[in-house]
């Protein structure tokens, strides 16, 4: 009898975890709300930011009113956000969509150049401060930091805010005052101011309308528009 006979060949299956090739990871994509209110603007945003790899523009808007609806929709990593368009007032509005909002982080894009917008910005909960003029150049990395929770600011502002200390309060205006005129153009009733600062509601509306007076402002746009114009939203 030949040895070995009876006994089947073995033959060696291949291991087939050694032939799978890896899988390349993707990188999480970064969708985008923009909000501004010159549509040509918007147009030319976006083709900047969807020829970027990872990159997503999930809609826009006109407004803040639309703005906050197109995120509470999308929930996007980035709302692009102008600080000069029409109605409720953009900087004012800031800490609330990041309270309603934490996981969309907030790029400015303005005009405005004065260091005292971008002070204001960061501190109202940006993470983000682009000039206009500069957006070309500047917004993919500062939407890509912002993706991170990383903080972007023109270099150019960013130096200004180093060497130009912030103003006192214009117009003789008391801290007092300042807080209370900060907080109505945040949208506070008198009586969540009075509990912040432990007065009644009918001393806030007293002090309010003696400042509206003395300030010569007629309306609450005017006040909110007093407040951002001088810097106090962040004092």
């Amino acid at each position: 009898m030949t040895r070995g006979a009876g006994h089947a060949k073995m033959t060696r299956m291949p291991d087939s975890d050694a032939d799978e090739k890896p899988t390349a990871v993707e990188p999480p994509v970064t969708t985008i709300v923009i909000a501004d209110d010159h549509r040509v603007v918007r147009a030319g945003l976006r083709l900047i930011l969807e020829a970027e790899d990872g990159f997503d523009v999930r809609a826009e808007a006109d407004d803040v009113a639309m703005a906050r609806r197109q995120v509470r929709v999308h929930r996007p990593t980035v709302l692009i956000l102008d600080l000069n368009m029409p109605g409720e007032p953009s900087l004012a509005a800031i800490p609330g969509l990041r309270d309603e909002f934490p996981q969309t982080q907030i790029v400015v894009l303005t005009m405005q150049d004065d260091p005292a917008f971008a002070r204001e910005a960061l501190k109202a909960g940006a993470v983000g401060f682009v000039l206009k003029r500069a957006a070309e150049g500047e917004l993919i990395e500062a939407v890509r930091l912002a993706a991170r929770g990383e903080l972007y600011l023109n270099p150019q502002l960013g130096a200004r805010i180093v060497v130009e200390p912030p103003p006192g309060p214009p117009d003789g205006l008391e801290e007092e005052e300042v807080k209370i005129l900060r907080l109505v153009a945040l949208g506070h009733t008198n009586a969540e101011i009075g509990e912040r600062l432990f007065l009644s509601g009918r001393t806030v509306e007293t002090h309010r309308i003696k400042l509206q007076r003395r300030l010569g402002l007629e309306t609450r746009a005017e006040l909110v528009t007093y407040v951002l114009d001088n810097g106090l939203l962040g004092r």
